[in-house]
């Protein structure tokens, strides 16, 4: 049954009111009558009431027939009620085509019985291609041979990598913490401190670790080809370093507040209050037999280090904050201006000042003179030295990788295409990332973007979205650069390839790729290459191609979702590329949703979807999208996707790979674990940072 949605739309309520009355003028004032039988239309559900009433706002001489001219002028207010871009032009060619396809005795006018058989017809094949088919069919010929998972399995399946990672590292802080708590709760210090010696002690043995172990989820080359090991890939979760690099800062914190509070507001006072004689019998000769002010204490280096540690570590950590990076509107205006992506990323290099400070403090002890207690070197010279080569590492094959622009276009939604040279022996897998540098705009700052190109194609792309300051500043630079014909095009660095979660697609037997505005960047790689046959594997042999398909994902999905028609320009080509092949379609399936669109069955988005299915049909072209993916009208319902793939796919193991903002994410996880524990379909959810 066709709907009709009544939500406010000027527009709209105008000729409605028109219909509604049964004549050609237009009057402002209605009676009580004329509202009660109005009132009475709009109510009733059934088809051909609705049905009369769009046909009489279609019908603007209320002669019972609708011509050309009255589809077209229908045909640009509701494409401008939908805000999709129609010129008259095109309206005139969609108005064609509907007289086409219903006025087969060139009357040059329909009437309502054959705009009836139209939206019946129409509509039911636009609907198709996201109903189910013969799915079910399959679905009952393969019977369930497995049980499906508890709930308790599948977060078992989920979370223990991460778990045992979690698990060690607090059982080594706490292990820390309770050694050296209990080391120094024999010393003599203790008489004169208590309880607050051996507490700030343990938290500094914490924070010895976590100051060495904040660097390694980080060093990313090193991460990078170690998830090439497939059994390494299968324990260790590389796809949270950088969860487990914010995990480790909290632990920081919570280091930080117990150490230095615990000195500052016990230890410190009790020294310098203590009484003097078991001052002297104690802790005298570590303060050269002087009992210190407490001022005193203050003003030593190892207190004066200590407090530069964590001022700078405050600032750093302050910027590092979703808020501060992403310039939140909830800030004051004061802070907005000096906050951002780039004050995040010269703060967190503060951290160089802060390792330094970290040995000179580490050097000049309280109560500690034996050089084998002064471990803090011991713990942070490998992750250090690891993490200086790398930095050093990347320096020298960043300089070697100035690219040629090949091609650069600006697309609606102020999104930058760059095509650039591929460097010789550059090698990379689908659903990995470089940074680039642009030396016009900072010689420092490297930014991380989605590769766009497959791993098959001789060179490489990104799109870039502005959403910060670099990202606006490169715009404008290739913005005056194609204005010129690329003359004084502006030279770019990059650095890569770098491993992402994408990468794990390998995987899984089916692919979910989810992709929210420019959150589908990081899939489209996935899908030239899927669509090309080319599956990476852990293997370089060409001989074992055959095997390797068979390894990668057997079919891929990816669903669409963006709120302006224009967004579509970003990826028209690569969708063409792909859809234009059939065996390519058998492979990769796509699907467009376009959310600033009327849901399909509104009286507003009816005409629409009516064209939209004739159009497709007769050219194989959607009218929204340009491309042969159909669009649409509405957001997805997630529920009846998993449900489709559910049944289409049974007992196979689906990775879900989603990039988009928070909120969603949290849906379509509970979605996985619901179906994961109810079918014996097991879904597996992936994030991408977005």
């Amino acid at each position: 049954m066709m709907r009709i949605g009544m939500q406010s739309s000027p527009e709209l309520a105008r000729e409605l009111l028109r219909a509604l009355r049964g004549c050609k003028e237009w009057k402002s004032d209605i009676t009580k009558t004329e509202l009660h039988n109005f009132w009475s239309r709009m109510n009733d559900d059934s088809f051909n009431s609705r049905m009369r009433m769009f046909f009489d706002m279609c019908n603007r001489n209320m002669d019972g027939r609708i011509t050309e001219t009255d589809i077209k002028q229908t045909i640009l207010l509701t494409a401008s009620i939908n805000k999709l871009s129609v010129t008259r032009d095109e309206a005139e060619d969609y108005a064609a085509l509907i007289m086409e396809s219903v006025d087969n005795k060139n009357k040059g006018y329909i009437e309502i019985s054959e705009m009836e058989v139209l939206f019946k017809t129409s509509l039911s094949k636009a609907n198709s291609p996201m109903k189910q088919g013969s799915t079910q069919k399959q679905s009952e010929e393969c019977e369930e041979e497995e049980e499906p998972m508890t709930k308790a399995e599948v977060l078992f399946r989920t979370y223990w990598r991460r778990g045992w990672v979690v698990v060690v590292w607090l059982v080594g802080c706490f292990g820390l913490f309770g050694w050296k708590f209990d080391q120094y709760r024999k010393r003599s210090g203790f008489e004169v401190m208590g309880y607050c010696l051996p507490t700030a002690k343990g938290a500094a043995e914490t924070l010895k670790l976590n100051m060495a172990l904040i660097l390694l989820p980080v060093c990313r080359n090193t991460i990078t080809w170690l998830r090439k090991d497939p059994r390494l890939n299968y324990v260790i979760p590389f796809n949270d370093n950088i969860n487990f690099h914010k995990l480790i800062a909290g632990g920081i914190v919570v280091g930080v507040i117990l150490h230095g509070g615990t000195h500052l507001t016990c230890d410190f006072p009790r020294i310098s209050d203590s009484d003097k004689s078991i001052f002297r019998q104690t802790i005298a000769a570590g303060f050269g037999y002087h009992q210190p002010t407490y001022m005193e204490i203050l003003a030593t280096t190892e207190v004066a280090s200590g407090i530069g540690m964590v001022i700078l570590m405050a600032i750093a950590f302050s910027l590092a904050t979703k808020w501060p990076r992403r310039r939140s509107p909830v800030l004051p205006l004061s802070l907005r201006r000096v906050t951002g992506y780039n004050t995040f990323w010269y703060s967190h290099h503060l951290f160089v000042f802060v390792y330094v400070l970290l040995i000179v403090h580490s050097m000049f002890l309280f109560l500690t003179d034996k050089w084998i207690e002064k471990t803090t070197w011991m713990y942070i010279a490998f992750p250090v030295l690891l993490y200086a080569g790398e930095r050093i590492f990347r320096a020298i094959r960043s300089g070697s990788y100035q690219v040629d622009v090949m091609k650069a276009s600006l697309y609606p939604g102020k999104v930058l295409y760059l095509k650039i040279q591929k460097p010789e022996g550059f090698k990379y897998r689908s659903g990995m990332y470089i940074f680039i540098q642009c030396p016009q705009i900072s010689t420092f700052q490297w930014h991380p973007f989605s590769l766009t190109s497959g791993p098959q194609d001789e060179y490489l792309s990104v799109h870039i979205r502005t959403l910060g300051d670099w990202s606006y500043q490169i715009y404008d630079l290739f913005q005056e650069a194609v204005l010129s014909g690329l003359q004084g095009c502006p030279k770019l660095y990059i650095d890569g390839p770098y491993g992402s979660s994408c990468q794990d697609h390998v995987k899984y037997d089916i692919l979910v790729l989810i992709g929210l505005g420019i959150g589908a960047t990081p899939f489209i790689s996935i899908l030239k290459d899927i669509a090309n046959g080319v599956h990476t594997s852990q293997s370089d042999n060409s001989g074992l191609r055959e095997c390797n398909l068979r390894k990668g994902p057997s079919k891929a999905y990816l669903y669409w979702v963006t709120r302006e028609q224009n967004s579509f320009d970003w990826f028209r080509d690569v969708m063409k590329e792909i859809a234009n092949s059939t065996k390519q379609q058998s492979v990769v399936e796509m699907h467009n949703f376009l959310t600033s669109v009327y849901p399909e069955g509104d009286v507003r988005s009816a005409l629409l979807s009516v064209i939209q299915a004739l159009h497709q049909a007769k050219n194989g072209v959607d009218i929204v999208s340009r491309t042969p993916i159909h669009t649409h009208f509405s957001r997805p319902n997630w529920f009846n996707i998993f449900s489709r793939l559910t049944r289409k796919h049974v007992g196979a193991k689906i990775g879900v790979f989603y990039c988009g903002p928070s909120n969603l994410a949290t849906e379509l996880k509970n979605l996985c674990t619901k179906f994961s524990t109810k079918t014996t379909t097991r879904f597996v959810f992936h994030k991408e940072n977005y």
